[in-house]
């Protein structure tokens, strides 16, 4: 009885192995079929994004990010120091700005601007969305770190020289310069007529119009995006932004035939190769400067007339407008920058620029937010800058 009992067992344990190996093979199985669908979920998911356009992509961001979010893209500002400082990191992670740009005060060598650089970027990116760092570099007298970079002749000598080419060698060699040092923004080429201390290439628009496509085309070549400027045009300014007001007397008409001419050209030429690559990587820069035969009450930079009705509607410009900064006396000595910001961007600018002091800085953002609070900044108003900003950010910076 004892050794039935036990050849009985034995019988048994070839069974239980099969067993146990089958409902191995079927969990083995289910989780292979798992790991598969989530596979080819994933990949459906990353090939829906790929084809998804950059307007499309910079919609879907958009709609994720909060008021606090968008609001913190719509502003430039600077920084001190040559390194990331707390006030820096703090604008970076709670206000959320989008974009710094560098001064002399910040830069000390190629080295370390590219570290600064470097880490404001590595910050920003923890956060979501890359930084454009941007710098003023037309070259002549509006250089920054001369000593260790030495800048390209004044806008005015190059176009002496009667030669497009020269404007597009300069500004290729600049900006592979630059991005060379972590900056992906070039606040150039001028556009202005006859402007003082050298920075336009020429007095008449048909010269300008050629030296400002050549600068354009070598920026675009070496992929650093740049900024036409400064928009309706201020040559014919007699004094200084910086200080206050400045006013153009020109009519419509004069303004038409001269002064806009550079820009007309360059937002046609835009429009026209619209998928060629490098043709829309510029912005518009607007001046604060007044012009009553376009609008009798505000500055170009805060006026709707000015900068939606003529540079979107008229001219058709659909990429990123950003102000001259808000600080100078233009603005500053007639409106507070709890309002400046809001003003522009209620204008038709997209980023506005805010360049030295952090309580500026702040007072800036703290007006914006809470015009977006209170609806005084409509979501869709809102939400259009900030589509074009991150579409710019997804097509130049990524």
């Amino acid at each position: 009885m004892t050794k039935n009992r036990a050849n009985r067992k034995t019988s048994l344990v070839p069974l239980l192995l099969c067993l146990t190996i089958f409902c191995t093979s079927l969990l083995l199985a289910g989780c292979l079929a798992r790991s598969d669908d989530a596979a080819s979920k994933d990949s459906a998911a990353s090939h829906t994004q790929k084809s998804l356009s950059p307007d499309e992509k910079a919609a879907a961001i958009v709609q994720k990010m909060s008021d606090a979010e968008k609001v913190g893209q719509l502003l430039m500002i600077g920084i001190q120091g040559t390194e990331l400082d707390a006030d820096s990191r703090f604008m970076l992670s709670e206000y959320h700005v989008g974009g710094i740009i560098l001064f002399d005060r910040n830069m000390k060598s190629q080295e370390q601007v590219r570290a600064l650089n470097d880490s404001l970027q590595k910050n920003a990116s923890d956060a979501g969305l890359p930084l454009f760092l941007a710098i003023d570099e037309e070259g002549g007298a509006v250089a920054r770190m001369k000593e260790a970079f030495p800048p390209p002749p004044a806008a005015a000598e190059i176009g002496r020289t009667g030669d497009p080419q020269a404007a597009y060698r300069y500004a290729a060699d600049t900006a592979h310069g630059l991005k060379a040092m972590g900056f992906n923004l070039n606040f150039a080429p001028v556009a202005d007529l006859g402007a003082t201390y050298g920075r336009s290439y020429a007095d008449d628009a048909a010269t300008t119009t050629k030296f400002v496509a050549a600068a354009l085309e070598g920026h675009a070549d070496a992929g650093l995006l740049a900024t036409l400027k400064h928009f309706p045009g201020l040559g014919r300014g007699e004094s200084d932004t910086h200080e206050d007001t400045v006013t153009v007397h020109a009519d419509r008409a004069t303004l038409e035939a001269s002064d806009l001419v550079p820009f007309r050209e360059m937002i046609a030429k835009r429009n026209a190769a619209k998928n060629a690559k490098g043709a829309s990587g510029w912005f518009v820069m607007a001046t604060h400067t007044m012009y009553p035969a376009l609008d009798a009450k505000n500055p170009a930079s805060l006026s709707p007339a000015i900068l939606q009705g003529l540079l979107r509607e008229e001219l058709s410009y659909d990429g990123v407008i950003v102000t001259d900064d808000l600080e100078m006396g233009a603005i500053s000595r007639h409106y507070g920058f709890d309002r400046a910001g809001v003003e522009a961007i209620l204008a038709g600018a997209d980023l506005v620029l805010v360049c030295h002091d952090y309580a500026h800085e702040t007072a800036v953002y703290n007006g914006l937010l809470k015009a977006v609070k209170s609806g005084e900044i409509s979501k869709d108003r809102l939400d259009a800058s900030v589509r074009r900003i991150v579409k710019a950010k997804i097509e130049y910076l990524e």
